[in-house]
């Protein structure tokens, strides 16, 4: 039926199939066709075009005697001749006697497949009857032999009984021997592990000690005296200084009248993800770069596994060093893992992994505390509680994004 003839209850209902459309929509159908007059005609034109031969009948007043009731019914209520309430009717009375002629017919057949299986059921009830007497006699033969065997386990019982409770007390009593034995060697061993503990303590209190004494300050006073020696070596070279002219006082009254805070343009302008600032400081006399190494991957090579990002920033890196000289660390994060992954340390780098129950950026504020005021310290990462607590150490900070693209320029 053409859409615009559809009333708009049924258009949503046309698009079913017509098995989905009767069993979901026919109550709604029927309804339709009882209330829409104009629907219902066009319906009557389309069923008279498809079964010309049972409508004319029909309208002549004489159903086709082979013809379904119920298709009869249904075609007479849509074209409506002359006494179609008495042939939907009588259509209705025939399907309904065919029905009952249908059950009856279903009825008989399963009385007598019911019937059937009851005597099988009966054949096989008396077949199951003597099974069980012969199996029953069987039993009772096995139970008295049972009977008797029983007698001499219990008789066997009794005396593994008695001889059950003897080793039992034995066994209680050496468990309480072993007991106290095992009470007196943990109490003992609990107060070794404590003496162990405190002379560890002790030890490594007295190595801390010794290293801060001798080894740290030394190493501090060296790195920044060889700083300041570098530094002032490059910038006679750079600036080509001629012989010192004037007098001490000539310097004293120029510090007194250019009293500021004086920051270089170059570095000041730059934003801190461009790799020329990362290049221009690389190239200060022995700086040390710390590497914030997995908030660089991440930024960088974020779809690649862990150990590929690992890889691919420290061959990234090993260029970079050979070009500027400069002291790399690279710090990943490690604390909530007891392994550490073996990893390919190109020269001139080195690779720290935190320690367990601490994260990197500890190691990398640890790292910038270690060095001697005065010694340029680069740290590249984008983490700006790091980035504030370096800069207060005196460090300088430039975003991860400033390193992957200077090692994507190399």
């Amino acid at each position: 039926m053409p859409q615009e003839n559809l009333p708009a209850t049924l258009k949503r209902v046309a698009t079913f199939a017509p098995g989905r459309r009767a069993k979901l929509a026919g109550s709604q159908i029927a309804g339709v066709i009882e209330s829409d007059a104009t629907f219902r005609e066009h319906l009557a034109r389309q069923v008279r075009t498809a079964v010309a031969a049972v409508a004319d009948a029909l309208e002549a007043g004489a159903p086709p005697a082979a013809a379904d009731p119920v298709e009869v019914a249904a075609i007479a209520y849509l074209l409506r001749p002359d006494g179609w309430l008495d042939l939907v009717a009588a259509s209705a009375d025939a399907a309904a006697a065919e029905r009952e002629v249908e059950v009856s017919r279903q009825s008989a057949g399963q009385v007598d497949r019911l019937r059937r299986q009851l005597e099988a059921a009966a054949d096989e009830l008396r077949d199951v009857r003597a099974r069980n007497r012969e199996e029953v006699a069987r039993l009772k033969a096995e139970n008295a032999e049972l009977r008797h065997k029983l007698g001499d386990v219990r008789t066997r019982l009794r005396s593994a009984e008695v001889a059950s409770t003897a080793a039992e007390e034995a066994a209680t009593e050496a468990g309480r021997n072993v007991q106290a034995a095992v009470t007196a060697a943990e109490a003992e061993t609990r107060r070794l592990r404590v003496r162990i503990e405190e002379l560890e303590s002790d030890l490594a209190a007295v190595r801390r000690t010794e290293r801060t004494g001798r080894g740290a300050e030394t190493l501090r006073a060296r790195l920044l005296l060889d700083t300041l020696l570098d530094t002032a070596q490059g910038l006679r070279r750079e600036l080509a200084l001629p012989a010192v002219e004037g007098a001490p006082a000539d310097q004293v009254e120029a510090h007194v009248a250019e009293q500021g805070s004086r920051t270089s343009t170059g570095h000041g302008s730059m934003a801190v993800d461009d790799p020329a600032l990362l290049e221009q400081l690389l190239a200060l006399p022995r700086v040390h770069m710390v590497v914030d190494g997995y908030n660089v991957t991440k930024t960088a090579w974020p779809e690649l596994s862990l150990e590929k990002q690992r890889d691919r920033l420290l061959g990234a890196l090993a260029p970079l060093v050979a070009r500027s000289g400069a002291e790399v660390t690279v710090v990943f994060d490690a604390a909530d893992k007891k392994e550490r992954p073996l990893v390919n340390r190109p020269r001139g780098v080195r690779v720290l992994f935190s320690p367990v129950g601490v994260i990197a950026d500890d190691v990398i504020r640890e790292l910038v505390a270690a060095e001697p005021q005065g010694r340029p310290v680069v740290v590249v990462t984008t983490d700006q509680a790091v980035v504030r607590d370096v800069v207060k150490a005196g460090a300088r900070p430039v975003a991860s994004a400033a390193l992957s693209r200077l090692l994507a320029r190399s």
